[in-house]
């Protein structure tokens, strides 16, 4: 199983709560997507950007939804009790359920 990881950090100086965290991760969100459209001309105009400017831009928009998602993850510990590594294992069983990844064989 071929993984990347990426590390960010708890932002300082936010008090974010699960709402105002996830109106944040939409917004992102949308940026992200507003970002890929204008890279294809999806919005009627024409693209201005040379590809590398363009890949620049989603990859800055997409950190900033990674972002946000961390910031969200850190409010479900700290507010909620959440077991985000639990979670984890969870959710890669469930991956591996559907068959969108395979774990090598010991």
């Amino acid at each position: 199983m071929e993984q990347k990881g990426i590390l960010l950090p708890k932002l300082d100086r936010l008090s974010p709560t699960l709402e105002s965290t996830l109106l944040k991760l939409l917004e992102e969100a949308g940026e992200l997507a507003q970002a890929v459209g204008k890279f294809r001309g999806m919005n009627g105009e024409p693209v201005a950007l040379t590809e590398e400017q363009a890949l620049q831009v989603i990859t800055r928009e997409l950190l900033d939804v990674a972002q946000t998602t961390i910031s969200m993850m850190f409010v479900l510990e700290e507010q909620y009790g959440v077991d985000l590594n639990e979670a984890m294992r969870d959710h890669l069983a469930k991956l591996e359920a559907k068959g969108y990844l395979s774990r090598p064989k010991m």
